[in-house]
């Protein structure tokens, strides 16, 4: 766990353009006041940002995630069987539709979860 840790720290230093962008309008409880923090281990990963009250992760991708979708789709389903709901923008989304992008989160944090439906073959 402190090899995640020392590598959050490192990471936190070193932000995208994107990621210091979105920071400046999550940190400080701006959006629905609700805490986020940045570079956050969960699990054998490390979310760019994460709201621990309202289970919500916030991921920015940039031309490289194109490449590792299987890995971003496995990474997902783990977040998610943890109880986390995870948004995915891309950089370019961030640095040109910031507000829509704070939409969708404000939506996420606010907006009860939709119901979900009965697996096949489970009892109601």
């Amino acid at each position: 766990m402190q090899a995640a840790l020392k590598r959050a720290r490192t990471l936190r230093g070193h932000l995208t353009d994107a990621e210091q962008f979105l920071w400046r309008h999550l940190r400080m409880r701006q959006i629905a006041d609700c805490k986020f923090r940045r570079q956050r281990p969960i699990g054998p990963y490390i979310v760019d940002f994460v709201c621990l009250e309202k289970m919500l992760i916030v991921e920015l991708d940039g031309g490289q995630h194109a490449e590792q979708q299987r890995y971003d789709t496995s990474r997902d389903r783990w977040l998610n069987s943890q109880g986390f709901e995870v948004l995915r923008f891309w950089n370019g989304e961030v640095l040109t539709k910031i507000e829509d992008v704070k939409e969708a989160i404000y939506r996420a944090l606010t907006e009860p979860p939709p119901l979900s439906s009965p697996e096949a073959g489970e009892d109601s």
